[in-house]
């Protein structure tokens, strides 16, 4: 028998539970970023969503399973995301261009979980801590990897430096430029992280 007519084809229900938990991991992170993990309840995570606290545990086991999820699940999407957009060209330089293009995009669309890894991070369960922590090394390795080709003589610690320093150079603007009545639009932020952390690797 062909392998698509075994696979279970989603139903109504299935989509509806899905689409609920997405909803909680996204108001789950907005809830975390502005109060901290530790300060909001399952009740006000489930009321984001329209349920009741223990309704929350038809779709994570507790909490702290609920923080994992934020945090692994980025962690994949950007290790994933930063090998796709790499596997795009074989040119070192734009393959730069398209990881700093990529990484802003990151931080201006989910600045709230940039928020809750920066203070959250020491909540998590050992084993989601060790597999986050996996996932950021495995993701710097892809931006030291271009940055060799770009620069040849310099050693693997100047370059794991830099690359920290770029992740925090486009990390902490959209988090610190939050609500302030002047911040400039995301597209003058965009071209602004952008230019900037292109400028800095560059050196």
């Amino acid at each position: 028998m062909a392998r698509g007519l075994t696979e279970r084809i989603p139903t109504e229900r299935d989509k509806a539970k899905a689409d609920r938990q997405s909803a909680l991991l996204h108001e789950a992170a907005r809830l975390f970023a502005d109060r901290g993990f530790t300060a909001v309840s399952l009740e006000e995570l489930g009321a984001a969503v329209g349920v009741s606290g223990p309704a929350v545990y038809r779709h994570f086991a507790n909490k702290q399973a609920l923080l994992g999820a934020i945090l692994v699940r980025v962690s994949e999407r950007l290790r994933e995301g930063g090998a796709t957009v790499i596997a795009g060209t074989d040119d070192p330089r734009a393959q730069l261009d398209a990881l700093v293009q990529f990484h802003v995009d990151f931080a201006l669309r989910d600045a709230d979980v940039i928020r809750v890894q920066d203070r959250d991070l020491a909540s998590l369960s050992d084993e989601d801590r060790h597999t986050v922590r996996r996932l950021q090394r495995e993701y710097i390795a892809l931006w030291m990897d271009v940055l060799a080709r770009l620069h040849p003589a310099r050693s693997e610690s100047d370059l794991r430096v830099r690359a920290h320093a770029c992740f925090g150079l486009i990390n902490s603007t959209p988090h610190s430029m939050r609500g302030a009545g002047s911040a400039p639009a995301d597209g003058t932020m965009r071209g602004i992280l952008e230019s900037m952390a292109v400028s800095a690797l560059s050196i």
